[in-house]
């Protein structure tokens, strides 16, 4: 695949970004992509290597070898049919997926890996700007009709791939507009917003229909959409976040990541925020708890507000720089191996090892500081605080970021009576079938919180099983391990 020898003669070079005092000054995407002709020589990277491990470590399965020979020999057209084959949405995954991917690149054995994720970005918006993403609604319809509850990645992924099969599905969401962590949960800097408006816009044209403002449990009846639709896909997500019950925390100043970063996401997109409600790190001092992607989301979010200082802490310690025995090759290392994000670049200070013990608050109740502890990790389990280095923290805003838990127990889930697993997560079948008949459940609210890749990746598989039951049979969408057949 690519051309014969192609990882000796080219190196990697990666797309460019705005420079740091530009881009802080708006919330637009800062990438400086490479031009037609640099992706195709990048893709002339990608080694007949035999086995491409590239591929069983997506989600997705994404056949990069494949996409990847067909754009160094300036076949893009091809490329988009290779990569749509089994990626329902690679401008999304092409922006914000963590490229597990290149983790499992042979040539990153001895080089650089191959540019996977910025070559599938770059086949998709080249596929936009050439007009070949045209709607293409299926020539027959079933019969069959389809709700489904969250309009997340899973959730666009199943309706996707089930009206493709010929269903009529309908997109059931609870806020204003569609796109659910991808629209409130992720940076418009990361990842515009039009871009999702844009695939709405063709799902749309191929006659799937989304419902806003519908809160499934709340202002939505689930009897009615029992007795409305043939089958029930719950996609709503994980949303109850962990919180951290230490002394003051009710001090005001201290918010949930997702509050933050959702409101400002509403603010980008034009919305009315009520000065009671706003939450802005103009002028302030912000502690970030968590080192995660959320985390470095309120990191990049808090310097284009203008805050006065950004620290982003972490309970555990600081990964190491370069694999270790814990994360051999081709694993994907994730946390265990130390990154910086475009945000961290951008002015914030981290630290590793820090226990939160008490949220300090001012006579009038706003957050003043976090009182903290340095630790020492005995196992991977067990840690102790280290003497004497209990210190204070600056902060008029602090954000938790330190992960969900499940979903939303009551309303929906509580209607439906669907059983859950020992973690609270929507239980299922291997099938993706939940105890109720007739409902299915794909991505964060079965798995628990995890990548976008991976709720697409549900979301697809998930597809499939809904069409075997309303089939009686077989389904007519192939699993993740082929391309997609003739769905005409």
């Amino acid at each position: 695949m690519g051309k014969h020898g192609g990882f000796r003669e080219f190196n990697r070079k990666n797309p460019g970004y705005e420079p740091v005092e530009k881009r802080v000054k708006g919330f637009f995407e800062f990438m400086v992509p490479l031009s037609k002709e640099e992706i195709e020589t990048q893709a002339a990277r990608c080694m007949d290597c035999g086995t491409p491990f590239c591929h069983p470590n997506c989600p997705v399965h994404n056949i990069a070898p494949d996409f990847n020979d067909h754009v160094y020999r300036g076949e893009w057209e091809e490329a988009l049919k290779s990569l749509l084959s089994t990626n329902s949405f690679p401008e999304f995954t092409g922006r914000v997926c963590p490229a597990l991917c290149e983790s499992g690149c042979v040539l990153g054995l001895i080089n650089e890996a191959v540019s996977i994720k910025n070559i599938e970005l770059s086949i998709i918006e080249h596929a936009y700007q050439e007009g070949w993403m045209s709607p293409k609604p299926p020539k027959k319809r079933s019969g069959k009709t389809v709700a489904v509850i969250g309009s997340g990645p899973a959730g666009l992924a199943v309706a996707d791939q089930l009206n493709k099969a010929g269903h009529r599905v309908t997109v059931y969401e609870k806020d204003n507009r569609v796109g659910g962590l991808l629209r409130y949960g992720i940076p418009d800097f990361k990842l515009d917003k039009k871009v999702i408006d844009r695939r709405v816009k063709l799902m749309e044209d191929e006659g799937i229909f989304f419902v806003t403002n519908s809160h499934v449990g709340v202002n939505v009846k689930v009897a009615n959409l029992r007795e409305e639709f043939d089958a029930i896909v719950l996609t709503g997500g994980s949303t109850v976040p962990r919180d951290l019950p230490i002394p003051g925390r009710d001090a005001k100043g201290v918010h949930f990541a997702m509050e933050f970063l959702k409101q400002n996401n509403k603010r980008v997109a034009g919305d009315a925020i009520s000065p009671e409600e706003e939450i802005h790190a103009k002028g302030k001092h912000v502690l970030v708890i968590g080192g995660g992607d959320t985390g470095s989301d309120c990191v990049g979010t808090s310097i284009r507000h203008g805050a006065a200082s950004v620290t982003q802490i972490e309970l555990l310690p600081k990964p190491p720089e370069s694999r270790t025995d814990k994360t051999p090759w081709p694993s994907h290392p994730g946390p265990k191996m130390l990154s910086t994000s475009t945000s961290q670049e951008e002015g914030c200070e981290r630290e590793w090892s820090v226990l939160s013990k008490e949220f300090v608050k001012d006579a009038n109740g706003n957050l003043s500081g976090v009182r903290h502890v340095k630790i020492n990790w005995i196992s991977d389990t067990k840690f102790e605080e280290v003497p004497g280095s209990e210190s204070l923290y600056k902060a008029d805003l602090a954000f938790l970021a330190m992960g969900f838990l499940y979903a939303d127990p009551k309303g929906m889930l509580e209607e439906l009576g669907v059983e859950k697993d020992e973690r609270g997560n929507v239980k299922t079948d291997d099938n993706y079938r939940t105890s109720a008949e007739g409902v299915f459940s794909a991505g964060d609210m079965r798995r628990g919180q995890s990548l976008v890749v991976w709720a697409i990746s549900e979301g697809r598989e998930c597809a499939r099983e809904v069409d075997k039951f309303l089939r009686g049979g077989e389904s007519r969408l192939e699993s993740k391990n082929k391309p997609f057949g003739n769905l005409a």
